[in-house]
This record gives C-alpha cells, structure tokens and sequence, in this order.
C-alpha cells in the first residue's frame, strides 16, 4: 500500500507515519511526501477555507496510491474569543472517490497575532516572529505557535496527529 502527504513539512510527514503506525492495516504502508497547491491563501481564515486547503492538498496528492492526506491548519472564527478566531488543523483523507475529514482540537492565538494575520495577510509563522514571540522563520516546520503558547506540552506535530487520527475514524471504520 501507499500512501502520499501532499506536503513536504517535516512535521506534517512525521505525523502521518508515526500515527499509521497504530493501525495493523496501515502500519507498513510507504509513505511518499509531494509538494503540491493547496488553491487556497497562505493562511486560510475561515474554517471553509481550511478544510478545502486540506481537501485540495489530498486531491492534488493522489498519484499512484491508495489514500493521500492533505493537512492543512487555519483560522476560523470563534464567537466569544478574545479575538474572534481560534486556530484549528484539518486534515482530508483521499481514497479516489471520496474524502474522510479530521480536526484537532483548537486554540487562540494571541490577539496581536491575529491582528498580524487578519489585518497585515501574515500567515501563522511570519505573525509571530514579528511579534517577537520566536527567532524561528520555520516555526511551523517546528514546534508551532501551539508548542510555544503551551511552553511544550502540545506540540504542532501532536496538534496535527489529532487531526489524522479524527480523519482515520473512517478508514478503521471501513476496513
């Protein structure tokens, strides 16, 4: 079996094969990483967005494989946040017909990040090194605003590993 991540972030091929592993039919399966579209902006802004991000990247993956993964984090608004937004983690599971969708859990960004994202068109990284909260210009091949807000605890990778794993309820599912 193959399987593509339509990204090459580190982080988001990492997630994939580490949490395959917990599932007898798609532990041995290879895993290939391609650098695809996403059609969407830089930094999705509304829940929409993101899932169709994610859904572009599986789609635009699906070359030679059984399932492709699109993965993509975004904003969406949140009513009753101090900023109007919470970022949350998508990911879209591809079989050639049809998509299987997962989220992680969400978080608040802190309120001058947001305004660097809504305001100035900044995606997550960029917000965030000019509000001096990391030195990082990879932070999201990395620990993530997620793993700096939570001093570590949860970290982007285990961020995204919710994502896969919510998407995965289908496949354990159906096989």
């Amino acid at each position: 079996m193959q399987i593509t991540v339509g990204s090459t972030n580190k982080i988001k091929v990492e997630a994939v094969q580490e949490i395959l592993q917990d599932y007898p039919h798609l532990k041995d399966a290879i895993i290939f990483s391609v650098d695809v579209s996403t059609g969407i902006a830089d930094q999705p802004k509304s829940l929409e967005e993101t899932v169709q991000g994610a859904m572009n990247r599986a789609k635009n993956a699906f070359h030679d494989c059984t399932y492709s993964f699109g993965i993509e984090s975004g904003l969406m608004v949140v009513p009753d946040t101090k900023t109007g937004f919470m970022d949350v983690c998508v990911c879209a599971i591809f079989d050639g017909n049809e998509y299987h969708l997962g989220l992680s859990s969400a978080f608040e960004p802190p309120i001058e990040i947001v305004k660097y994202m809504i305001n100035d068109g900044l995606n997550m990284t960029d917000a965030t090194y000019k509000a001096g909260l990391t030195k990082s210009r990879n932070l999201g091949s990395k620990e993530g605003l997620i793993g700096i807000m939570t001093k570590g605890k949860l970290t982007r990778k285990e961020y995204t590993k919710e994502a896969i794993r919510t998407a995965l309820i289908h496949l354990d599912k159906l096989s």
